[in-house]
């Protein structure tokens, strides 16, 4: 049996940005409209991003198939 979930992320402020040529600030800035946006109040982190993934795939989510997992600070949820 072939199990197929998919992790859906929500803002996360990655190193990315500073390839993107954005200073400190302007990604400080980045994250706080985001964080501001989102009903918990902060961004995600690429390590939480990383647990929901590392869940589905281990033996501990072997019950789950077919799912969407949103891993967005609940943004999906406004």
């Amino acid at each position: 049996m072939i199990r197929v979930n998919v992790v859906s992320p929500g803002p996360v402020i990655t190193p990315g940005y500073n390839s993107a040529r954005l200073n400190d600030e302007q990604i400080d800035q980045i994250g706080a409209q985001a964080a501001a946006a989102a009903p918990l109040g902060r961004v995600g982190t690429t390590d939480g991003i990383a647990k929901a993934a590392l869940f589905l795939a281990s033996d501990d989510g072997s019950y789950v198939n077919g799912a969407e997992r949103f891993v967005d600070v609940g943004v999906a949820q406004i």
